[in-house]
């Protein structure tokens, strides 16, 4: 009993001394990675800002005198003698901030260049008697000289800017640069691989050290561990092959027993889990179940900003009335299952079906996936009528409404019947604007507050209709857009 009790006292020791030495030499090499980091990152922001500083100054009488000429001169050489440099953009304020000399010259005469995010632009071009540096990354292939690619798009870079201002303080420009991160980033991985090998051999010599102590302890706690990692994995029908007379063995004997257990109330919990998804979205349960579905409670609620879309069947009324109730429910559940398709893959999820109307929900990032899921859906339910056609049936058409706000998604009812649901305003001003698409004769409807909240607007073929819609429920105006 009292070398049982020894051997498990010393595992005790050497796992705590293991793990001790493992967090004492990964802080260290954290804080030295972070630390060479961040240092080389200030190092390039300081020599940038100060070279931009500089070259504003050299360049401030050049663009007074406009002798652009001089400048593009100047800014070419630059170039061509510095490979970190990507770009160096002179905008004239004068001139509404156009771009006046230019390194690609492809960039002259522009005033927003695509060359990085159209927010960089215009903090660069606010700044005054300041200089701004961020950390950005390009936007499309750059070459200098031409034909020669100089960096790539999505490639990480600095661009300082820097005001250009005559002798009474007035701003008369902006000088851009910007530098390649490919030194920085290449200083950084030396840093963490020198970190990486001390904080490898310190980290050797402290396990093998451990190893050596408890070396005849060890082997079998290594053996339950690479079981227990099994079945973590999902081999439920892996058991534990350590057979020993003291503690270790008996741990082993009600490991084997709890997997057992666990293997069948698994089975049973996974096939619960299959079957309850299919009434209530994953992204619904994560927000009324993120204790578990076995802690669902009546009043479970949380306020997200989404964008609600809703579908209808033109004409369902009149088009069921010809058709027997089977022939109804068939329809309901082909066309049902093409638009759900449909939404899944544009990154939503169906709240619940009302009739023959659907209601899905993108969050509040995936603005623009809604937009993409109702052209989707268009095209789908071509191809749907087609087959319809081919089968001699009567065709379809849907409206569909696209608006975005604040909702409330949680649990209604009591103790004994539970339903999701999602309510607000937003939802309310979805379904309107989904009517509207037979008053206005248009597919697609979208709201004002869709459109703003786009990432990407010009990617969408968007016509306004009406700037002054009053959506029956809803005291304010909205606008409301065609999307083709």
């Amino acid at each position: 009993m009292k070398v049982v009790l020894f051997r498990s006292i010393r595992t005790r020791i050497v796992t705590v001394t293991t793990l001790l030495i493992v967090a004492i030499v990964g802080a260290v090499v954290w804080s030295w990675a972070k630390n060479e980091s961040q240092v080389y990152r200030d190092q390039k922001r300081r020599e940038a800002q100060t070279l931009a500083v500089a070259l504003s100054n050299a360049w401030t009488n050049e663009l007074i005198d406009q002798n652009w000429s001089q400048i593009r001169v100047g800014l070419n050489s630059l170039l061509q003698n510095n490979p970190e440099f990507i770009y160096i953009l002179v905008s004239d304020t004068r001139l509404s901030n156009q771009i006046v000399a230019a390194v690609p010259d492809d960039f002259q005469e522009q005033y927003f260049p695509d060359i990085v995010a159209v927010k960089d632009t215009k903090s660069a071009l606010q700044i005054y008697n300041d200089t701004r540096i961020a950390e950005t990354f390009l936007l499309r292939d750059i070459e200098f000289p031409k034909g020669k690619q100089r960096a790539h798009r999505g490639e990480p870079i600095i661009e300082v800017a820097s005001d250009m201002r005559n002798l009474a303080d007035k701003k008369m420009g902006t000088l851009r640069i910007g530098i390649s991160m490919r030194q920085v980033n290449h200083a950084v991985r030396n840093a963490v691989q020198k970190a990486l090998f001390v904080g490898t051999l310190g980290l050797g010599f402290g396990v093998v050290g451990a190893y050596i102590l408890a070396r005849q302890l060890s082997y079998p706690l290594q053996r339950l561990q690479e079981s227990a990692t099994k079945i973590a994995a999902g081999d439920w029908h892996h058991r534990a092959d350590v057979k020993l007379a003291d503690e270790i063995g008996a741990l082993a004997t009600a490991f084997n027993e709890m997997s057992a257990t666990l293997q069948a109330s698994f089975n049973r919990l996974q096939k619960t889990l299959e079957s309850f998804e299919r009434f209530v979205p994953e992204k619904f349960l994560n927000v009324i179940a993120s204790d578990g579905i076995e802690n669902i409670q009546v009043g479970v609620a949380s306020t997200r900003l989404m964008t609600i879309l809703f579908a209808d069947i033109r004409g369902y009324t009149s088009m069921s009335e010809q058709m027997t109730p089977l022939e109804t429910f068939a329809l309901l559940n082909d066309y049902l299952a093409c638009m759900g398709q449909v939404i899944n893959n544009s990154g939503g999820f169906i709240d619940k079906y009302i009739g023959d109307a659907i209601m899905a929900l993108f969050d509040d990032k995936m603005t623009g996936n809604a937009l993409h899921a109702a052209l989707a859906m268009q095209q789908a339910l071509k191809e749907f009528n087609a087959e319809r056609l081919n089968q001699g049936q009567p065709i379809i058409k849907i409206g569909i409404g696209i608006h975005r706000g604040e909702v409330v998604m949680g649990t209604i009812g009591f103790t004994s019947r539970i339903e999701s649901t999602v309510i607000g305003d937003a939802v309310n001003v979805a379904a309107r604007v989904e009517g509207l698409t037979r008053k206005y004769d248009c597919g697609i409807l979208v709201t004002a507050s869709v459109v703003t909240a786009l990432e990407y607007p010009r990617a969408f073929d968007l016509r306004l209709v009406d700037e002054l819609v009053k959506v029956k429920g809803k005291s304010e105006p909205v606008a409301i857009y065609h999307l083709l």
